[in-house]
């Protein structure tokens, strides 16, 4: 047994996702104040052709995590598979690439030169299913190197030598290659076992279940190549894909649950799920109240041609807070499933096990999502002057489509869980956030000027964002004793840390 602390995995999960979102938003920075608004489209678009490469990616991933939390030794093996397997993903992407960079105004060579990323990309998802089983954390380690070393790649290449997307794809491919080394170290324990055949053999018996995980995911992130198909262009992409940076802080508060999905699986037991959630929606509430209230500045500081966005990040915000419940009930309903640990497991076995839940209900979310969207773009004129209008369309087609599936789960996973969210509390948290990020708002109307240069307006920004969240964090810490408990906790393990150095 890994003996994985869910609490302990989640917050340090948590805090290097909190730090990666900082050095994520610097190269962010970099990318969308050097790029066109074509380049910066055709950047959001590589990223969304890549996902259609990475669809065979789960048939060695999905298992291997499953089977290290419950012990056994497969790591080995399904890391130098997902090494022979990239070269179908490879494959995959140049094809996909070739006929939109046909269809929109996408340059070509550069959707080509993306390719390099597909192997790097499968090798570190690789170690990142693989970690996940036995020491979540480690994941974010690497997430957090990956982030980290764009920055000074990303300034050299994009910034000074000033190779555009090019530069931002070499940029990514070294953020990889770092996250590799750092998840091999770490994880260097689970690679030392023998190749064994017989996991390769349940692997391929099973591939149509991680397959078809996948595949809703596949459809849910084609609306991005079918916008820029349908329109001709990439410009909705690139305003879409800056109020997403902004939008989706919220998705950070995933991190959390890291542990809980292995935890259930090696332990079986349904209690942890109430505690995560309550602690999940403790960073959620205020992130999402953040990324309303500065949705205008932060798309300004992106590049001030994006600030007409900032009601697209309203409604992305929303509904980036549903999916993320959404997410985290399905995974713990995956981890009490026990369908693959028996032998004997049949076909029919497998398609009623909630093994094969979540893909079902995300096959039916995206399919609508996506008709909805190329119903949206089939009825509207796309021009220059009416982009924003539509963009805002396309994120309300998202939002609504969330919501129905969000009820469905939380009434399914009452009936597997013992689930009592405490409701005073989170009326503690979600006032809180109300009072002190409401609060920061007023202030930023008021005193915040919108200078043109960034390096005079971003420390501005950044002195009314640590306002609201230093708000929260007193206001929570004076009427909700959980949070007095959970930052003596924090600092207890601290204090442990360094006093065994």
């Amino acid at each position: 047994m890994s003996n994985i602390r869910v609490t302990y995995s989640g917050l340090i999960s948590l805090a290097i996702r909190f730090l990666s979102l900082f050095t994520g938003l610097a190269f962010t920075l970099i990318v969308t104040r050097q790029l066109s608004e074509e380049e910066f489209g055709t950047w959001g678009l590589i990223s969304a052709i890549i996902v259609y490469a990475t669809i065979i990616n789960p048939i060695i991933n999905y298992w291997s995590t499953r089977e290290i939390a419950r012990g056994q030794e497969s790591g080995k093996t399904a890391f130098v598979s997902n090494g022979i397997f990239s070269a179908g993903g490879m494959f995959v992407y140049i094809i996909i690439a070739f006929f939109v960079g046909l269809q929109s105004d996408a340059k070509l060579e550069i959707l080509m030169l993306a390719t390099i990323l597909i192997p790097v990309l499968f090798i570190n998802n690789s170690l990142n299913a693989i970690n996940a089983g036995w020491k979540p954390h480690v994941v974010s380690y690497g997430f957090f190197t990956f982030e980290l070393i764009k920055i000074p790649a990303g300034l050299v290449l994009v910034y000074f030598l000033q190779l555009g997307v090019e530069g931002a794809i070499y940029a990514v491919f070294l953020g990889y290659l770092a996250s590799i080394g750092i998840q091999i170290f770490f994880g260097k324990e689970k690679l030392r076992g023998d190749f064994n055949v017989k996991y390769i053999k349940k692997w391929i018996r099973l591939f149509w279940l991680p397959v078809y995980r996948g595949i809703p995911g596949i459809i849910g992130l084609s609306d991005i190549v079918i916008f820029s198909i349908i329109t001709g262009t990439v410009v909705g992409v690139a305003y879409f894909t800056a109020a997403k940076t902004v939008g989706y802080f919220v998705n950070y508060t995933r991190s959390f649950t890291t542990g809980l999905y292995p935890k259930l699986l090696e332990s079986g037991k349904t209690e942890y799920l109430q505690e995560t959630i309550i602690h999940l929606l403790y960073f959620a509430f205020p992130l999402i109240a953040l990324s309303i209230s500065i949705s205008r500045p932060a798309l300004f500081v992106l590049n001030p041609i994006y600030e007409i966005a900032s009601p697209v990040v309203i409604i992305l915000s929303i509904r980036a807070l549903i999916t993320t419940l959404n997410m985290t009930f399905f995974e713990a309903l995956q981890g009490i499933e026990k369908v693959d640990i028996k032998e004997t497991s049949t076909f029919r076995d497998y398609i009623k096990s909630k093994l094969m839940l979540f893909p079902s209900f995300q096959l039916v979310r995206h399919g609508v999502y996506v008709g909805g969207l190329v119903l949206l773009l089939s009825f509207i004129d796309y021009n220059e002057g009416n982009q924003i209008e539509i963009i805002i369309y396309w994120a309300l087609v998202g939002l609504i489509v969330e919501i129905p599936l969000f009820i469905y789960i939380l009434n399914l996973v009452r009936k597997n869980f013992v689930l009592k969210l405490e409701k005073l509390t989170l009326l503690k948290y979600l006032i809180a956030s109300i009072t002190s990020f409401g609060f920061m708002y007023i202030l930023m109307e008021k005193y915040l000027v919108y200078e043109n240069k960034l390096f005079e307006f971003l420390p501005n920004l950044v002195i009314f964002i640590i306002i609201g969240i230093g708000g929260y964090l007193a206001i929570t810490y004076v009427i909700d004793n959980r949070t007095k408990i959970l930052i003596k906790s924090i600092i207890n393990e601290i204090t442990r840390k360094y006093s065994k150095k």
